[in-house]
């Protein structure tokens, strides 16, 4: 009888296991596949929360004054996302900017790229009057005896990007543009295949150029 009722009681055991795994297994029903796959709704507030940090360099609103660092107001939110896990990765390097990103969650990057994509961005000047004309003959046309292809084919014919592809660059400070340029010419900057080619075939005047150029672009 004992014999039995260990018997009886590993059975009851072995079914409870592998009706709890075929729970498991089971598919999840459609309305929660559904829930799951909606996107997370970005939180403004705590993304302006999370820019405090990064006032210093890029102002309050995105708008940086300071030449060297860019622009980040109004910028397209998924390029800002891209750079931000880039950043982070260790892909693009940078020894503040991979600083500043490490202590950003996959949360607090979606937040601050969507608050910053949702300030206006401040309009820029060319400064360069005797470049200008060049800058706008490669950001229209390219160069073409090298196959450099015209920056508006991406950018858009006045610096405005295409969402989710390319970045806006209307009004970037020229500086900043110019630094990324040489930065994807020489290797220092790996982030972009692209642009690692377009800029290998630019000289520096070329560079300098097309970064005034769009300083102006509104």
């Amino acid at each position: 009888m004992k014999l039995l009722a260990r018997f009886l009681v590993a059975a009851c055991l072995i079914g409870v296991v592998f009706t709890t795994a075929a729970e498991e297994a089971k598919p999840a029903a459609p309305a929660a596949k559904a829930e799951a796959a909606k996107p997370v709704k970005p939180d403004l507030a705590k993304g302006e929360a999370s820019f405090a940090m990064c006032v210093a360099c890029h102002a309050a609103d995105g708008n940086s004054a300071i030449p060297a660092n860019p622009k980040l107001a109004q910028q397209h939110p998924q390029y800002l996302i891209k750079q931000l896990r880039e950043f982070k990765s260790g892909k693009r390097e940078n020894p503040i900017m991979t600083g500043m990103a490490a202590a950003l969650s996959e949360d607090d990057i979606k937040n601050v790229s969507f608050w910053l994509s949702s300030k206006k961005a401040v309009a820029g000047a060319a400064k360069d009057k005797d470049l200008v004309a060049l800058g706008e003959r490669i950001f229209r046309g390219g160069i073409a005896d090298r196959q450099v292809a015209a920056c508006a084919g991406c950018h858009s014919p006045n610096g405005a990007g295409i969402p989710a592809q390319y970045p806006r660059l209307s009004g970037q400070h020229a500086d900043y543009s110019a630094a990324q340029l040489v930065a994807f010419r020489d290797g220092a900057r790996k982030n972009s295949v692209q642009m690692s080619q377009i800029a290998s075939k630019m000289n520096d005047r070329e560079i300098k150029a097309v970064a005034d150029y769009i300083a102006g672009l509104r």
